[in-house]
């Protein structure tokens, strides 16, 4: 199955951009990074300890070891004369087998943002690599994502969605406030609503919590 096909089958209409929340009915929003503080943006400090410890917890909560997945990474391409012909570098630290970068897939698309594109020069290149949750360097890569924002190395601006086959099921850490959950129906992610229930963003609260009533 190809990435397409997946989100026709599974997510017919949604468009993989964020904020992907607010666009899918079944869906949770988490808080990461808890009560932050000017002062705790270095590495190891509570706010990003604590960050780390519940995205690495919801991940392996919602993907088991043998179980395929899809990760998704999208690159903005600004037409500055930078190409993306290494594509491989992008995920090549988070593989454990190298071998299995020769099976991703490149797909150039018009800017995912295209209300910020009004010139229509912009594009966004998407890489897809199809493989097993145990094959994916999955706490440092999280941890890279969470970093973004931080000033914290190693970090990745790129946005990374990953797309559990058999649990239908995509989740986009958007940064170190947080991360969305998505599935096609409430009861595939009602485990995961009951035992991380504390960690629901309370903004939108309300919102999800009528999704399980």
């Amino acid at each position: 199955m190809l990435l397409n096909d997946y989100m026709i089958e599974n997510f017919p209409n949604l468009n993989l951009r964020p904020p992907l929340f607010y666009n899918w009915e079944i869906a949770i929003r988490f808080e990461l990074g808890v009560e932050w503080n000017r002062e705790y943006n270095y590495d190891l400090s509570p706010y990003v300890k604590g960050g780390y410890k519940r995205v690495v917890t919801l991940f392996e909560s919602l993907h088991s070891q043998d179980e395929e997945i899809f990760v998704v990474v999208e690159v903005n391409d600004f037409g500055d004369g930078k190409t993306y012909k290494h594509k491989a570098r992008i995920f090549s630290p988070y593989v454990y087998d190298k071998s299995l970068l020769y099976k991703l897939k490149h797909t150039e698309m018009p800017y995912i943002f295209p209300e910020d594109d009004e010139a229509g020069r912009y594009k966004t290149h998407r890489f897809t690599l199809k493989c097993k949750a145990s094959d994916i360097k999955h706490i440092p890569l999280l941890k890279a994502v969470c970093n973004q924002d931080l000033g914290i190395q190693p970090s990745i601006f790129h946005r990374i969605y990953f797309l559990n086959v058999k649990r239908k099921t995509i989740f986009h850490v958007y940064d170190d406030r947080g991360c969305d959950l998505l599935a096609t129906s409430p009861e595939t992610i009602r485990g995961i609503y009951k035992k991380y229930n504390d960690w629901i963003l309370d903004y939108d609260r309300n919102e999800v919590d009528k999704v399980f009533k």
